[in-house]
């Protein structure tokens, strides 16, 4: 899961694939509606990758995050709406992730991080990793 160009930016509501970035600040695509914007580095620009969520005792990378919930979903979206109640949002995350830090994870935290999993995962930035096994049989068969 590459989430290195992947950016949020304040005051902006999705997420941007970075394309370049300047003095004055980037120049990104909106992965919403795949427009073109540019940001002054004055707006708070935050990449996916260097975005950690608190829990006990630690910090975890929303990238391991990310992945908790596709294999939660079987790689699908996420079964909880981000406009749910406080106390689903919460329950929902809980089955994700039993150690966040309830009392710095808030939730409009938790909305953001599904809002994202369903936009990454229905672009298909992100998707489940398969693992095929190819097991080939052998004949050994031995001579005497």
């Amino acid at each position: 899961m590459q989430l290195d160009k992947i950016l949020s930016i304040s005051g902006r509501p999705g997420l941007f694939e970075m394309e370049v970035q300047t003095r004055s600040g980037i120049t990104a695509i909106s992965l919403i509606d795949d427009k073109r914007i540019s940001s002054p580095v004055s707006r708070q620009i935050s990449f996916l990758s260097e975005i950690q969520v608190y829990c006990i005792g630690k910090e975890v990378p929303l990238n391991e995050i990310f992945n908790r919930i596709l294999k939660h979903e079987s790689g699908s979206i996420a079964e909880v709406s981000p406009k749910a109640s406080n106390v689903d949002l919460k329950s929902y995350f809980f089955e994700i992730i039993e150690d966040y830090d309830e009392e710095r994870v808030y939730p409009s935290d938790i909305k953001k991080i599904i809002q994202w999993y369903n936009l990454l995962v229905t672009k298909n930035i992100i998707a489940l990793e398969i693992s095929k096994s190819n097991t080939k049989k052998s004949d050994n068969t031995s001579r005497k």
